[in-house]
């Protein structure tokens, strides 16, 4: 059932959020210690409001009511990615340029496995970062198993 609840709002949202200016980032359906939740995550380049926030909910809210989708009790969530958002894809992290990120790597290169600083350039799956400590480290995407924005 999860998986065509995760289908059908999916598709609404596919419709729904290009008109405000949004994509969608996640989407979840689960049960949590407190009950089902059903969890959006929406972006934007220009970062994600408190109405964008609202707006999304609300239409999303209707569309639930009206479709019946979901016959027990659960929460609807709808946030941005954060600030500290995980970077999943070659092209999420090459729209990271210009900006700090945090990259762990499978394997260590000089005894290190973690590398933050400013992503300078992506260049097919070749990253170069400038360090944190003023050293710069080129990476290939293949080589990462955790990116995400820091702080």
């Amino acid at each position: 059932m999860s998986e065509l609840v995760l289908e059908r709002v999916r598709e609404f949202l596919a419709g729904l959020l290009p008109t405000m200016d949004l994509e969608l980032f996640d989407l979840q359906f689960r049960r949590e210690g407190h009950g089902w939740v059903l969890r959006v995550f929406v972006d934007t380049e220009a970062g994600v409001s408190l109405d964008h926030c609202a707006a999304v909910s609300r239409e999303l809210s209707q569309f639930l009511d009206v479709e019946d989708l979901i016959n027990h009790p659960y929460h609807l969530e709808v946030s941005s990615p954060g600030l500290e958002r995980p970077l999943r894809s070659l092209e999420e992290i090459e729209r990271a340029c210009g900006k700090k990120v945090r990259l762990k790597v499978h394997s260590a290169i000089d005894e290190q496995k973690i590398f933050e600083g400013v992503l300078h350039r992506v260049a097919g799956d070749c990253i170069y970062l400038e360090l944190v400590d003023g050293g710069a480290v080129e990476l290939t995407y293949p080589m990462i198993s955790k990116a995400r924005l820091a702080l």
